[in-house]
């Protein structure tokens, strides 16, 4: 590997390392207390939309990206 893969590799694992990407499966009501809290903290990057699990199921995915640092 040369100095110049090396370094954008490097690179590459800093800017992967700034964020946390989650899948979470809960009730509407604790997504929303969740997405909440990230979004006061600053965290909150992206957040998808509820999707249903479907059947009788009454909890809800969501993807959510936050910041690390």
């Amino acid at each position: 590997m040369t100095t110049r893969e090396r370094a954008y590799a490097r690179a590459n694992n800093q800017r992967a390392a700034q964020f946390v990407e989650l899948w979470i499966v809960a009730q509407p009501h604790e997504i929303a207390a969740m997405v909440q809290v990230a979004s006061a903290s600053g965290r909150l990057v992206f957040a998808s939309a509820p999707t249903a699990m479907g059947g009788d199921d009454t909890r809800q995915r969501r993807y959510l990206r936050l910041r690390t640092t």
